[in-house]
């Protein structure tokens, strides 16, 4: 059970049920093409229920964390950094990866939040709720990315934790009102963002004694 959330399970995320058995595609080899500090890049080839057998191009990731900041004023908070992948800066909520431990396992993904929110923020949160848990791309990682809401936040002075040597950030508070406007107008267009921003106002939304906000 997170803290003021809803409970988060222990396997990490959804899991499969009995319906989709017809479905499920049996690990037949696996080669790992190349191995790095987060990613395993591998072919797998699978075999269906009806016995035809593919391939499939796989990016193992140990999955992340990312949450939804807001200050006691309301305001959410931003990180703008630069993405290669993308070839420009994105706005985006914080975010990070789960570490490895040396046994295969990966951290816990509240204390990895919290660790991530005061590297990129410089702030800690007193509040934790669980939101979603969702796949990134599905169709090619298994990069499973733990959504948070946090709030209570207070500046972190003393042993402050702060970004990754290969992370240039820069912090922007922007007003929850004004954070939506930026999605309408297409100026967020990273999906974790998305995700979490509409998430916290429907929160908002239901939670309105008149439920419209």
């Amino acid at each position: 059970m997170t803290r003021n959330g809803r409970t988060a399970s222990s396997a990490g995320g959804p899991t499969a049920t009995s319906r989709d058995e017809h479905l499920r595609e049996r690990l037949v080899s696996s080669e790992v093409l190349r191995r790095s500090r987060i990613l395993e890049f591998r072919i797998d080839t699978v075999e269906t229920a009806d016995g035809h057998r593919s391939t499939r191009d796989i990016a193992g990731h140990p999955g992340g964390v990312a949450m939804v900041a807001i200050d006691p004023d309301d305001h959410v908070l931003l990180v703008r950094q630069w993405r290669h992948a993308a070839g420009r800066a994105l706005l985006e909520i914080p975010a990070g990866t789960l570490d490895r431990h040396d046994d295969g396992t990966t951290e816990e993904h509240l204390g990895a939040a919290g660790r991530e929110l005061e590297e990129e923020t410089g702030y800690r949160a007193a509040s934790w709720q669980y939101l979603a848990g969702f796949y990134t791309a599905p169709g090619f990682t298994s990069e499973l990315m733990h959504l948070y809401l946090a709030e209570g936040l207070t500046p972190a002075h003393e042993g402050r934790l702060g970004p990754d040597e290969d992370e240039r950030l820069e912090l922007e508070r922007v007003p929850f009102a004004d954070a939506l406007g930026l999605l309408d107008r297409g100026e967020i267009s990273d999906a974790k963002s998305i995700v979490g921003l509409l998430l916290v106002a429907r929160l908002r939304e239901a939670a309105a004694p008149d439920g419209h906000g």
